[in-house]
């Protein structure tokens, strides 16, 4: 079976961001206007405290929310503007932003996320939950 051409595309512009390759992430889902982000949970992504960074959380939802809307409107997208709320500590192997649109318009999409960290045995606990705007710069091409 052939692989996605969509999630493809998702991943090819995901590899053409930098930041990405030192964050670790990857996309794991990209169709139908929702998009997953993942992020192994590695030492030099924690704080003092040992948990999560909060900068690492709001990076994977920030490039959650707005993966959601290029799968909803193309990929000629930029975040206009974010919320996040941390509900717990952030502890555990795996880290898993789950995004989809909430409207997409012409000129400016709505997304949210919830953020997951997923435990050694599997456990999944919801540590934040955000809310965006993404901008929509360019349409969608036809083809």
């Amino acid at each position: 079976m052939d692989a996605d051409p969509g999630l493809a595309l998702g991943q090819k512009v995901l590899a053409a961001q930098p930041f990405n390759a030192l964050v670790g992430a990857r996309l794991t889902a990209f169709a139908d206007g929702r998009a997953t982000l993942e992020v192994d949970v590695r030492d030099e992504l924690r704080q003092q405290n040992g948990i999560l960074h909060g900068g690492v959380l709001a990076y994977a939802a920030d490039n959650a929310l707005t993966f959601a809307a290029g799968a909803a409107v193309g990929t000629g997208v930029l975040t206009a503007g974010f919320t996040i709320d941390y509900l717990r500590p952030a502890d555990g192997v795996l880290l898993r932003a789950e995004a989809e649109v909430v409207r997409a318009g012409r000129s400016r999409v709505v997304t949210r996320c919830d953020l997951v960290v997923v435990a050694a045995d599997g456990t999944e606990s919801l540590c934040a939950v955000a809310q965006g705007s993404v901008s929509v710069t360019a349409p969608r091409a036809e083809g």
